[in-house]
């Protein structure tokens, strides 16, 4: 099966502050913020869920192209991709923008200040599945508002299974939305908090909703994560980490995994634990696409954690 997975592109600019926020921010004198900090720590990472996702499943072995919109100052990010073989045939430039950027101050006690410019993230929306060829799986992953919408029904008019993974998009959606997407789908996933906010916006419990869909996965960080097939319930457990080193991006290198067992028809307790290991060598690097392994080596850790070989 060959995936198309929707979503967004981003430069993350992550500076460290080596004192304290609370010492430089005064709460009586808010209204008159004023502040800069030195950040003599700095360093750019590739990001964004589409290309997150795309860098883990190929890493993997999988069949995937990213689909997303980018800007001219994309130059740098495309040539990475290059150099690990990931599909850039269904990037769309878009003139007079910039793509989307993270700029995140964090602070010795690990509070983060962080300033986003969605750019041509905005124009999703420009993208069509239909200008994929031999789709035969996708995700639609946080992105524009309007280009999360269209995909959707694009992959549903299509006859195309997909996963709706709304992740940090999930607050511009309201109730109404959440229902006609998970009426489109054929996965839902979330991490624990998601999970809560889409129960609360639908009305419906993870049950409820996994009689609408093929299956709800819901991950929750060290304690493993779950998978609500039908009426059965599959609870995977985390895969053990080296050393914990900077956990962002581990949910998309979580839903790689996941793209993995559909594409090869694993069952559940397989998948999971191979979306697990994913997260768990994520974890164990700063950024969320500089780590790296050949099969072998994911084939033998996957023994050591959890008794069998794939």
């Amino acid at each position: 099966m060959s995936a198309l997975i929707c979503g967004s592109f981003a430069f993350d600019t992550i500076m460290v502050f080596q004192d304290q926020f609370k010492k430089h921010i005064l709460p009586e004198q808010v209204h008159i913020l004023n502040v800069s900090f030195l950040v003599p720590d700095l360093r750019r990472e590739f990001g964004g869920c589409a290309g997150n996702i795309a860098n883990n499943l190929k890493l993997l072995g999988g069949e995937g192209a990213p689909m997303g919109t980018v800007g001219a100052d994309f130059i740098p990010y495309a040539d990475w991709m290059d150099e690990q073989g990931v599909s850039r045939d269904y990037l769309k430039e878009i003139y007079g923008s910039y793509t989307a950027q993270a700029y995140i101050t964090t602070d010795q006690d690990d509070n983060q200040i962080t300033a986003f410019h969605p750019g041509a993230m905005n124009f999703s929306h420009e993208n069509k599945v239909s200008d994929a060829n031999d789709v035969t799986l996708g995700l639609v992953s946080p992105d524009g508002r309007l280009g999360m919408i269209e995909h959707a029904e694009q992959f549903a008019a299509a006859g195309i299974p997909f996963m709706f993974d709304p992740g940090q998009g999930m607050p511009m959606f309201d109730g109404d939305d959440l229902n006609r997407f998970v009426r489109q789908a054929s996965w839902l996933a979330f991490n624990d908090y998601e999970a809560s906010l889409m129960q609360e916006r639908t009305g419906k419990t993870i049950e409820q909703l996994a009689q609408e869909v093929r299956a709800v996965i819901v991950t929750r960080g060290g304690e493993g994560s779950l998978v609500y097939a039908g009426d059965k319930l599959h609870e995977i457990p985390a895969a053990r980490v080296g050393q914990l080193q900077d956990p962002t991006g581990c949910g998309d290198a979580y839903r790689a995994g996941l793209l993995y067992g559909l594409q090869n028809n694993l069952d559940w307790e397989v998948t999971g634990r191979i979306a697990s290991l994913m997260g768990a060598i994520k974890i164990e690097h700063a950024g969320t696409q500089n780590h790296g392994f050949t099969f072998d080596e994911f084939n033998s850790r996957f023994k050591e954690n959890f008794g069998f070989s794939l």
